[in-house]
């Protein structure tokens, strides 16, 4: 209700101004006393119409939306070769591919956990695609094994390839341990079955390295949180073949922005 309550009063603030202005650049039309009865005319009929300020609250939210989107994008495209330069970065799918897919995500994000089963689908529908996986623990101040399950991922990339991550991958977000729940004794049972060993933790200081990295590009880009998807030609990446998708969304959405690069 508050931010609807801002929003309100911004768009009235942006409609009482634009009138101001125009009564100021009327004043040879209209008198004080005229431009006073317009005044409160405008009033009575807002106090008489309230939705109208529904209407135009919603209009403007909807504008805002769309010029985030625009510059996500542009900062997306902007930052396509650091995007495209996957050294240390897991990833499946073609090294020759022509688009690529790439997901900021959280092993112990709620919306993460519920995106998981519908990359899997889209992955088997686009083999000739390529998905790119940067861990972005944005949790790990709150959750300790936020943190833990992307270095250990990066250990599985790192020691194993493509194969045994996916496995891992897949494995801790079917564990369905999201939002705190997930534990040590998950991650260690998952990166065994992945590895096929039990796996002996190196020194995480690289892995911490790529992670800080990924927290800058995220940023970069303007995400606020998890997961996020950024769909793009592999070359040639431009404002209408890119898509920067946040949050859960349905197959078709990301279905189609693949599509849309491939033109």
């Amino acid at each position: 209700m508050k931010k609807i309550t801002v929003l309100f009063l911004s768009a009235l603030t942006i409609t009482m101004t634009s009138s101001a202005a125009f009564a100021q650049q009327q004043d040879s039309d209209f008198s004080a006393k005229q431009r006073q009865e317009i005044g409160k005319i405008a009033a009575d009929y807002l106090r008489k119409h309230p939705q109208i300020l529904v209407q135009v609250s919603q209009e403007l939210q909807k504008q805002q939306q769309q010029q985030q989107q625009q510059q996500m994008v542009s900062a997306a495209v902007q930052s396509s070769s650091n995007l495209m330069d996957v050294k240390g970065i897991p990833h499946i799918g073609p090294k020759n591919a022509k688009v690529t897919v790439t997901e900021f995500f959280d092993y112990q994000c709620y919306y993460c956990h519920h995106m998981a089963p519908v990359i899997e689908k889209l992955m088997k529908a686009n083999p000739k695609v390529q998905f790119i996986f940067r861990d972005w623990p944005i949790f790990a101040s709150r959750w300790e094994n936020s943190a833990r399950a992307a270095t250990v991922g990066l250990q599985v990339w790192h020691d194993k390839g493509a194969a045994s991550y996916i496995k891992y991958h897949n494995g801790i977000f079917a564990t369905n341990h999201d939002e705190g729940k997930l534990t040590q004794t998950d991650i260690k049972t998952v990166a065994k079955a992945a590895m096929g060993k039990t796996l002996k933790l190196a020194k995480d200081d690289a892995y911490k390295n790529t992670i800080m990295k990924n927290d800058a590009l995220a940023r970069q880009i303007g995400f606020q949180g998890t997961p996020g998807f950024i769909v793009m030609p592999a070359k040639g990446a431009n404002a209408e073949n890119t898509a920067v998708i946040g949050g859960a969304v349905p197959l078709q959405a990301l279905q189609q922005a693949i599509d849309n690069a491939k033109k």
